[in-house]
């Protein structure tokens, strides 16, 4: 991506936001293109370093393993677990129908 310039406009941005479902005032979308558009600049500035030679990272620090040992635990009961439900039958949630009847 080295020498590729990359800009944000307005129109960039609403378009975004309507992507997003974002209701934007005209101040908002000002202020956003302003902000989106500083991190661009940085980001082109990133792109002009020569990265030829670095060995790509999965992290950024030296990291083993990240992941807490799976180790099986005792859970809650099944009666413990349908007390907080606003319905229940004595093995399930009842929530509204959603498809169908």
């Amino acid at each position: 991506m080295k020498g590729c310039q990359v800009s944000l406009s307005l129109a960039d941005v609403k378009k975004v936001a309507m992507l997003a479902r974002l209701q934007l005032s005209d101040t908002e979308l000002e202020r956003m293109t302003h902000q989106l558009g500083q991190i661009v600049d940085y980001v082109n500035q990133l792109a002009e370093l020569d990265t030829e030679s670095v060995t790509p990272l999965s992290h950024a620090g030296e990291l083993v393993n990240v992941f807490a040992e799976d180790k099986p635990r005792p859970g809650l009961s099944r009666a413990e677990v349908l007390s907080g439900a606003p319905k229940q039958d004595d093995e399930c949630y009842r929530v509204p129908a959603v498809l169908g009847e």
